[in-house]
């Protein structure tokens, strides 16, 4: 009972990261898309769906638009509730997997949590957010994008980009969570600790020792 208790403790710390990217993306999402609950007495007016705000310059703006797919804008036809219920199981299996894992390396973990950090963010928006605005039944909502970067002319064998997908950041938490991975992946194996390498000679030598002077 007491290591599952440690155990309990040392994955909760972890998805501390977990929650802030959770609270980030979500109130950064009710700033683009604006927000109303008058009993609490919330009023966020956001922005226009497909309207943009330069940050720096043509670089980078906020673009709001939105998706009832995947990360960047993917979509997914017909799908939207079996992505939702995908999402669920998903996240559930990470924080599984984050406890199974509580002894790991603690970059291996919050590679792990800003995954988790990034499913969650994305699931909330499938989940409630067709609900909260009015605009679909529960597990039928549309993620809130806005990230808008520019990026390099790229016109080959038919696919054409100007400029990278619009994206939010739960998006960009589930994309470091896996690119640390594969940066770091070596890292997080536990090597084992190599055997000092044995002289066969001295061997040889000390079992000659033993028959020529055998022990009364």
């Amino acid at each position: 009972m007491q290591k599952f208790e440690e155990g309990i403790n040392v994955t909760v710390r972890v998805l501390f990261l977990t929650a802030f990217i959770v609270i980030a993306d979500q109130v950064s999402k009710f700033v683009i898309k604006g927000l109303e609950v008058p009993s609490l007495e919330i009023s966020i007016k956001g922005m226009q769906l497909g309207t943009s705000i330069p940050v720096l310059g043509d670089f980078l703006r906020i673009t709001f638009i939105e998706n009832p797919g995947m990360a960047f804008g993917i979509e997914v036809v017909d799908g939207k509730l079996f992505l939702t219920l995908f999402s669920i199981v998903a996240s559930a299996g990470i924080l599984l997997y984050l406890y199974v894992m509580r002894t790991e390396k603690l970059l291996f973990r919050i590679s792990l949590a800003l995954i988790l950090g990034g499913a969650i963010g994305n699931l909330i928006d499938r989940t409630f957010y067709g609900v909260i605005y009015n605009e679909s039944e529960l597990f039928h909502g549309k993620v809130v994008d806005f990230i808008d970067i520019d990026f390099i002319n790229i016109d080959l064998w038919g696919f054409s980009l100007t400029r990278f997908w619009v994206f939010n950041i739960a998006d960009a938490s589930v994309s470091i969570g896996v690119l640390m991975m594969l940066l770091f992946h070596r890292s997080f194996v536990d090597q084992d600790e190599a055997l000092p390498a044995v002289d066969s000679t001295s061997v040889s030598a000390r079992e000659s020792s033993t028959e020529s002077n055998p022990t009364t």
